[in-house]
């Protein structure tokens, strides 16, 4: 069996006690083994109720987030480093307080499309600030999971190639990289050999269309990024993500350019993108099997 999450997006972009308990409910529901939270605010979050529910309904979780222009770690400006550390501080103890072991997405630098390029002292105090982070965080039991995005959504972090030399930098044993099919089938060469190339690296996955919306209605060769999967022997979380103007986070569908209406009916998508996900894993396993078993004559 695969272990499959969901993000919360696809049920809601609202913090309310009764919006968390709906996504809860039907992420449980439609057998999702993980939720992922996005921009949780523990100001404006009991905190200590969503674990007592997430342990109750059996629900593993994962927070992710984007640094925000004035949090940018890669900053010239060491009070924007500072502060980008104290983000990352916080919601390190957000994955700890909610039982999670996972912090995830847009955590080397600041989530949008830069004007400039990338220098390498930007690089080296990016590296610098996120190995204090990852630090702290290890003492947590929190991993930081880096996540690997397309060219408008970051100038730092573009492939799996590149999240690889940052972890080699940090010199951490906790900082990993979160590999998303949605941003890879934009920049990776060939997302399967990217995704074998960093098969020890990677910490976690997200499962998205090229177009945000159901599963295999896009251009993605998701047999090929299942087949890679399974070749490494991957057997922890994939995560379902998908954006709709449905359900609209003023922040996160701004900077990901969320302008069409994909989807309306989410349980559909969900159930949807859970059978396909499942079936996509198995699929693999058993052309590997049958690639790896040589049929002998008996007799």
């Amino acid at each position: 069996m695969s272990k499959i999450g969901v993000h919360s997006f696809v049920w809601s972009a609202g913090s309310s006690k009764e919006e968390l308990e709906k996504a809860l409910m039907r992420s449980h529901e439609l057998g999702f083994e993980l939720i992922e939270f996005s921009y949780l605010d523990p100001k404006q979050v009991d905190v200590k109720w969503l674990a007592s529910r997430l342990e109750e309904l059996g629900l593993k979780v994962a927070i992710s987030m984007g640094l925000p222009a004035e949090g940018d770690i890669s900053s010239g400006d060491p009070a924007v480093v500072s502060a980008g550390q104290d983000i990352l501080d916080r919601a390190v103890a957000l994955v700890r307080d909610l039982g999670g072991t996972k912090l995830a997405g847009i955590l080397s630098s600041a989530h949008g499309k830069q004007e400039r390029a990338l220098t390498k002292k930007d690089w080296d105090t990016s590296v610098s600030a996120l190995s204090k982070v990852a630090d702290r965080a290890n003492s947590a039991g929190v991993t930081l999971n880096l996540e690997i995005v397309n060219r408008f959504e970051s100038n730092m972090l573009n492939t799996a190639a590149q999240g690889m030399a940052y972890i080699a930098d940090t010199g951490a044993s906790n900082v990993f990289l979160h590999l998303d099919t949605f941003h890879m089938n934009i920049e990776e060469a060939d997302v399967g050999l990217a995704i074998r190339h960093a098969a020890d690296k990677i910490g976690y996955v997200h499962i998205g269309e090229s177009h945000r919306g159901f599963l295999g209605t896009g251009n993605i060769d998701f047999a090929a990024i299942f087949d890679a999967l399974v070749a490494i022997g991957w057997n922890d979380y994939v995560t379902f993500e998908s954006f709709s103007t449905t359900i609209v986070d003023k922040d996160l569908s701004l900077k990901t350019a969320i302008w069409r209406n994909l989807w309306s009916d989410n349980i559909a998508l969900a159930r949807h993108a859970r059978q396909f996900i499942e079936l996509g894993m198995q699929t693999a396993r058993l052309k590997a099997e049958l690639v790896g078993k040589a049929q002998l004559p008996t007799a």
